[in-house]
């Protein structure tokens, strides 16, 4: 990828809590030798006035391109409207920053970044979903992708096969874990009390339900829930703890201090297509893992993976990864065979065959 101009149409800005696919691609791509943009949804007025993003968090994002240590830029634009409404055009923003509005490959994940100056950025356009949309606005805008994009890499198979039949060339590479961020590996030293943690969002994929049937039942057990504005249905056991937001930079520290990592996935249909890094992580830090099962996540006990089916099942399954060994070594062995280096240089051996194209 040396030289190569490489766009990222993203969901999600990395001046946050969160790290998403995006962010790592960017990153080990610039590492490859590209030079890397990425431009994620934009914050609106509307969004700031009525406290859907909070001003501590729209403050921290920079309101020009910005140019991080790995050699990526990340541009945020501002808008009046919410995405898609409004002028806003992916292009003239560009040209706005001073970026010139032209690339080698261009990957959007986002629909709503969709607009028709888009296809107009490069003769390579890559659509990389990573949830499933099966109807509403969302949908709508993912159609016009398909019908402009020239290829498709999804992070699951189910993502995949949610887009319906596809003449497109199509790969499916699934998320990873930054092993530099967990660069000390667990040893047999490290002693690990009964904690159960969780990191990430906390909107309606999330099963509180199970959450507090867990607590209930595992009083002795410690429950650490990470994740911005937790609002529980109901009242939890005094077991649980409620942390908030943790940055990037502290999560292997809160990891390394937990047994167990919990994806309580919820009925939501959009978990049936997820990829969630946290598994990765969760095991690279030397945490077994307790997940509800879905086409991407099976159990695996060698590694620590414990799946459940359904909530009369999902008991056992914590029981099970809290006798697993402490810390996972085994874990960490297969967390090893997914990084994003690795599948980083996989889709730049795909893009470049593309553009050879």
């Amino acid at each position: 990828m040396t030289g190569a101009r490489v766009l990222f149409l993203s969901h999600t800005h990395v001046f946050g809590d969160f790290r998403v696919g995006s962010h790592h691609y960017a990153r080990e791509l610039a590492h490859l030798g590209a030079d890397v943009v990425h431009l994620s949804t934009p914050i609106s007025l509307a969004h700031r006035l009525t406290g859907r993003i909070p001003r501590a968090v729209s403050t921290a994002v920079p309101r020009h391109a910005h140019r991080d240590d790995d050699g990526v830029t990340h541009l945020v634009p501002r808008t009046a409207l919410p995405r898609p409404w409004g002028t806003f055009r992916v292009a003239r923003a560009l040209a706005r920053a001073g970026i010139e509005p032209r690339f080698d490959a261009v990957l959007i994940d986002q629909p709503l970044l969709w607009d028709d100056s888009v296809r107009g950025l490069s003769d390579t356009l890559v659509y990389r979903p990573t949830d499933l949309y099966p109807d509403g606005l969302k949908h709508t805008l993912q159609d016009r992708i398909l019908a402009s994009a020239d290829a498709v890499v999804a992070t699951s198979g189910a993502v995949l096969r949610g887009l319906g039949h596809l003449t497109l060339p199509s790969l499916v590479i699934e998320n990873g874990v930054d092993l530099a961020a967990f660069a000390d590996p667990p040893t047999d030293a490290d002693t690990r009390p009964a904690t159960c943690v969780y990191v990430g969002a906390l909107d309606a994929r999330f099963d509180w339900q199970q959450l507090h049937a867990w607590a209930s039942a595992h009083p002795e057990v410690r429950f650490v829930i990470a994740g911005p504005r937790p609002t529980p249905p109901a009242p939890l056991p005094s077991n649980v703890e409620l942390a908030g937001p943790v940055p990037y930079a502290e999560l292997p520290a809160l990891l390394r201090g937990a047994r167990v990592g919990l994806l309580p996935l919820s009925d939501d249909p959009s978990n049936a297509g997820r990829s969630p890094m946290k598994l990765h992580e969760y095991l690279a830090a030397g945490l077994a893992v307790v997940s509800r099962e879905t086409p991407g996540i099976r159990s695996d006990i060698d590694a620590g993976v414990h799946t459940y089916a359904s909530p009369e099942t999902a008991d056992a399954a914590l029981a099970a990864a809290l006798r697993h060994p402490s810390p996972n070594l085994a874990g960490r062995r297969t967390a090893e065979n997914h990084t994003w280096a690795a599948k980083a240089g996989e889709l730049a051996t795909f893009l470049s065959g593309l553009v050879a194209d």
